[in-house]
């Protein structure tokens, strides 16, 4: 192993140790899936030396790692089964696809930006992900011919979460993410289940995540 190497898998165990351990992430098997994903390999080599910080990582113009502990949370929550199909909503350069594919049978990462998604697919195939693909499209419409989905992630902070995702959850699904009012300086991470076709939401904790672009309200009317 280069030395590169040993650096970023020190990295990744001292992640675990002081950003998962003592934040509540106690799952074994998403700890497992976070200690064993390469996340220097989802952001740009100029970054690859803040790619395992306790905050989010940016990797585009509106794009972002989530802070781990914040991703570590959530995918907890979930409570993933390896039987579950997922979606990431806003995947960008494909970390949190590449981590859910450990967890769940199947996972698409929905992203705008085709330039991610070309990225994104070549890390993946390069890691070896073959449960995990990667689309483009519209953020808040979903995927909904793909559909319905066990687990939907969004990869990012949104005002609120748009209808079409809740209609793409199945029953038993969970929705995990973060809303968050653009003008807000923290949001409220939140967990939303199907259970007998009625939809529940409980917040989990706060989150300063940065907010994705493509979830923006309409402005109201001015007098």
């Amino acid at each position: 192993m280069a030395q590169a190497d040993r650096q970023f898998a020190e990295a990744r165990r001292y992640m675990v140790l002081t950003q998962l351990r003592p934040n509540k992430v106690i799952d074994e098997q998403v700890i497992a899936a976070m200690a064993e994903v390469p996340r220097e390999q989802f952001v740009p080599k100029a970054y690859r030396g803040v790619a395992y910080m306790d905050e989010d990582v940016a990797v585009a113009p509106g794009r972002f790692l989530m802070e781990p502990m914040i991703l570590g949370r959530l995918l907890q929550e979930a409570e993933i089964a390896p039987s579950d199909t997922a979606l990431v909503v806003g995947s960008a350069t494909g970390y949190d696809v590449a981590v859910l594919s450990r967890l769940a049978s199947t996972v698409i990462g929905l992203e705008a930006d085709p330039a991610l998604v070309a990225q994104a697919g070549q890390v993946l195939e390069q890691l070896g992900n073959v449960n995990a693909v990667m689309v483009e499209g519209p953020l808040a419409a979903g995927l909904p011919k793909q559909g319905p989905f066990n687990v939907i992630l969004l990869a990012g902070a949104v005002p609120e979460i748009p209808p079409a995702l809740l209609d793409q959850l199945a029953e038993g699904g969970r929705l995990i993410g973060v809303v968050r009012a653009a003008e807000s300086p923290i949001g409220q991470a939140v967990i939303v289940r199907r259970t007998a076709g009625v939809l529940a939401e409980r917040v989990l904790f706060d989150a300063g995540t940065p907010v994705l672009p493509g979830f923006e309200q309409p402005a109201g009317f001015v007098f």
